[in-house]
């Protein structure tokens, strides 16, 4: 009785110690602590959106080289101008040389509401309908390259001095005719290669419709009288800037008239490139026994002159025009006050 007392004891006491041993199993989940922390502080409210500015712009004809450079130089700065607070969406379209194309362009830009329209007129002289309904629809004009003539065809269109929201970027066509004469009147013997005591010359006009056209062809040769240079016109044709037409109009020429043409001048550079295919095939030698000037300075063109295949050419700054062009329509949409008129400097070529 004693042992079975002793037992029953000894059993009573280990039950004691497995219950007092239960705090150090492993198989329950001890609760959560209670933490004092702050509680995390919201995420802060998305920024707004940028704002979006509709840029519609019309070009006479993409075929062009000089406008080729100015509107992908326009479109780099427009997109060098975007940021997270605004953006710029430009449309740009080709005219094709065609007014009715570009008087349609025209119609749709205004349909779809654009900010501002910037315009490289097809024809000059039908800028007042184009103008007038842009200004109708209260949208900004920038007006490029070609400036637009007035009802009498050679004078600016005054009627866009009276409208606070239409400009002309571009550079005064008088200053580059002057400066291709200068790079005549100021070579040694000042054109007059067969010293007959004249500059005998051909000229290959651009549109003649585009001031550009007309004053350059008129300035030129006004340079090279009024530094006391007697010339005489064996003949002026119209090459309407198109390479094509200054080869097939110098190499007429050449033929025509020989030894005689002593310079070739070009409204631009594009018409110069053809009229040197047509020098080189006419056996001349530009630099010997003929003389060859354009405008633009055309990487193509600034490398002959620099090689001697070229007399000179005229910087016609796309680069700065067109970020002056991008500036101003800037300026507009955000209803800073613009002039009427920005000009931006020609430059001369010559090796």
């Amino acid at each position: 009785m004693k042992k079975l007392l002793a037992f029953a004891l000894a059993m009573v006491m280990v039950l004691a110690l497995v219950a007092c041993g239960g705090g150090s199993s492993t198989s329950t989940t001890p609760a959560p602590a209670a933490t004092t922390e702050a509680p995390a502080a919201s995420a802060p409210a998305e920024t707004s959106a940028a704002k979006t500015f509709k840029v519609g712009v019309a070009i006479y004809q993409f075929d062009d080289n000089f406008m080729t450079l100015y509107r992908n130089e326009m479109l780099k700065y427009f997109e060098s101008k975007n940021s997270d607070t605004v953006k710029y969406d430009v449309t740009i379209v080709d005219g094709k040389n065609d007014m009715a194309e570009q008087n349609n362009q025209i119609d749709n830009f205004i349909t779809q509401g654009m900010d501002c329209i910037i315009l490289n007129l097809v024809q000059t002289s039908s800028a007042d309908a184009a103008i007038d309904k842009i200004v109708a629809a209260g949208i900004p004009l920038v007006l490029i390259n070609r400036e637009p003539l007035g009802d009498n065809g050679d004078e600016s269109y005054k009627g866009i001095l009276d409208n606070a929201a239409v400009c002309y970027v571009g550079a005064d066509a008088r200053q580059s005719g002057t400066f291709q004469g200068e790079i005549i009147a100021e070579l040694a013997d000042h054109g007059d290669i067969n010293g007959d005591g004249k500059v005998s010359y051909i000229m290959v006009e651009g549109d003649p419709e585009n001031i550009d056209a007309q004053y350059r062809t008129q300035f030129s040769i006004k340079a090279l009288t009024d530094a006391g240079i007697e010339v005489e016109c064996l003949d002026d044709q119209i090459g309407n800037w198109a390479q094509a037409k200054g080869q097939e109009i110098t190499s007429t020429d050449l033929a025509k008239f020989g030894d005689a043409i002593e310079v070739v001048f070009c409204n631009n550079d594009a018409m110069a490139l053809g009229a040197a295919t047509a020098i080189t095939a006419a056996g001349r030698t530009v630099g010997k026994d003929i003389y060859l000037v354009g405008v633009d300075a055309l990487d193509e063109c600034v490398e002959m002159v620099n090689a001697g295949t070229m007399t000179g050419t005229v910087l016609n700054d796309a680069e700065g025009q067109s970020h002056k062009a991008v500036d101003v329509a800037i300026d507009a949409m955000n209803g800073t006050a613009i002039d009427n008129y920005y000009w931006v400097d020609y430059v001369k070529v010559t090796k």
